[in-house]
């Protein structure tokens, strides 16, 4: 359907959806409508309503302006973070480039939402889905992922105060792995959103990049860790580099797949398709679930045909360890397991992931108690015995371009929040990994020879598990048929 063929309801839903009853719950609802002939986004709540313009400009329609900074930096440094936890009003907030990650996000004529409804960063709604720590939002703590570049190639700069985008991560790997400019295109030569960060390069050319990805490593919180030398390896890796304290802000929803993918493609959901971890395929009829340990294998399928990834810009042998979005990928986690007659579970990769309660990385065996803690700590083991296998035999061998993508991390986050003992036991235990890789590499004469980059797909923060709710039967009492994907994303005139 068009654009506009839903406006009287879309706008009864932001009426229901932005009224005092429901603000503990809904930070903003998020749309777009063409006005004079180009798309804007907007976005309200109880306070009012705004219309959003790339670079920051605002145009205050109803009401206050819920939106009152777009700051990709607020929060520093990081005693002010702590002072202000989960800010319950949007107006003490920031939600950086939310006119550019709104506009990405609809998109799609066959997958976006009509309405994108944003949790509030208190919100705790285990019964649909939610945990502890919260990401998903558009909104800066919650957007902001940890970017550390370091190596061969880099310039020394330590920690800056400055931020960048995830979009702009992996143009940046594929540049120093030797992708020619005109390789850094979509399939049909459009110039990606990302753009390499060529403020933070000495423009030599490594011999080989690594990135690393620790899912929903909280930034912040990750640099304080380094800085007291509780992540020695990533404090290593910052002296030899440079980390952004502002991180990279991911693309909205800041969710798993889709940055994982924004990444991976140098491109936001509205070019490569993976709009969320959950969403509603319009074209075919059809819920499409690719953050899903059943799924996972097959989430390139989802990809855009214009969509590359950075497998596929890059000359040369390259590798995908643990990671979904792995299309191009000459070594891959996930082709072993589409490979494997036995998928995921038995008979497949499942058979060879190693006990995690013997794992030498892991410190309380209580985190154990939390199935996806387990499951983490025994796939991030496996992880560790590719990479280095991939390395082994040297320069020879070894991959232009290697990507390692983590989940403990995620899994800590999720049980206990942000700077909880969960959160902080996987930061070590994924930094002590990364401390075996990385002396692997010394011992093979390979580390002063290459560019490493470690990001994640997310940031984190803590719910209040006394603010809950749903706003369902605000949608429910509509009288119209929807569906409400995450929950979060709102489509109309389905069923």
């Amino acid at each position: 359907m068009s654009l506009d063929s839903r406006p009287s309801v879309r706008e009864a839903a932001i009426a229901a959806l932005c009224v005092a009853e429901l603000a503990a719950i809904v930070d903003l609802v998020t749309w777009v409508e063409s006005v004079d002939g180009v798309v804007t986004a907007h976005a309200a709540n109880h306070h009012g309503r705004v219309r959003l313009f790339p670079g920051g400009g605002m145009q205050v329609l109803a009401g206050d302006n819920p939106i009152t900074s777009q700051d990709p930096r607020a929060f520093l440094p990081y005693a002010v973070e702590l002072a202000h936890p989960s800010p319950s009003d949007s107006r003490d907030n920031a939600y950086p480039l939310a006119a550019e990650r709104i506009l990405s996000l609809f998109a799609d004529p066959e997958r976006s939402p009509d309405l994108a409804i944003v949790h509030t960063p208190g919100h705790y709604f285990p019964d649909e889905g939610g945990h502890l720590g919260e990401h998903g939002s558009l909104d800066v703590i919650q957007s902001r992922a940890p970017l550390v570049l370091s190596g061969a190639g880099v310039r020394r700069l330590g920690v800056v105060p400055e931020s960048a985008r995830l979009v702009d991560v992996g143009p940046t790997m594929a540049h120093l792995a030797g992708a020619p400019d005109e390789a850094l295109r979509d399939a049909t030569g459009a110039p990606l959103d990302g753009r390499v960060l060529t403020a933070y390069l000495d423009g030599t050319t490594p011999k080989g990049v690594l990135g690393v990805l620790w899912d929903g490593a909280h930034c912040s919180d990750l640099l304080h860790l380094a800085s007291t030398g509780d992540l020695p390896t990533v404090a290593g890796l910052i002296e030899r580099g440079v980390a952004l304290d502002g991180g990279a802000v991911a693309q909205f929803p800041s969710v798993t797949l889709t940055n994982h993918t924004s990444i991976l493609t140098g491109v936001g959901p509205g070019r490569h398709g993976v709009l969320g971890n959950v969403y509603f395929d319009r074209a075919t009829g059809q819920q499409v679930v690719p953050n899903d340990e059943t799924t996972w294998h097959r989430s390139a399928e989802w990809l855009r045909p214009a969509a590359r990834t950075v497998f596929e810009m890059v000359p040369g042998f390259t590798a995908s360890v643990d990671e979904a979005i792995d299309r191009g990928a000459d070594y891959s986690t996930m082709g072993i397991i589409r490979a494997s007659s036995g998928g995921a579970g038995a008979g497949g990769l499942g058979d060879r992931l190693p006990p995690a309660d013997s794992s030498p990385f892991l410190g309380d065996p209580a985190l154990l108690d939390d199935p996806y803690f387990r499951w983490g700590v025994s796939v991030d083991d496996l992880g560790l015995e590719q990479v280095r296998g991939l390395y082994a035999g040297g320069l020879a061998t070894a991959p232009r371009l290697a990507w390692w993508a983590n989940v403990v991390t995620d899994a800590g986050h999720h049980g206990g929040g942000p700077r909880s003992e969960p959160a902080r036991a996987a930061l070590r235990q994924s930094d002590a990994r990364l401390g075996v890789m990385l002396d692997d590499l010394e011992r093979l004469g390979l580390l002063d020879e290459m560019a490493i980059v470690l990001t994640a797909d997310h940031g984190f923060e803590g719910a209040d598990q006394n603010i809950t709710g749903s706003w369902r039967s605000a949608l429910d009492a509509l009288g119209v048929p929807y569906r409400d994907e995450g929950p979060g994303f709102v489509y109309f005139d389905v069923r």
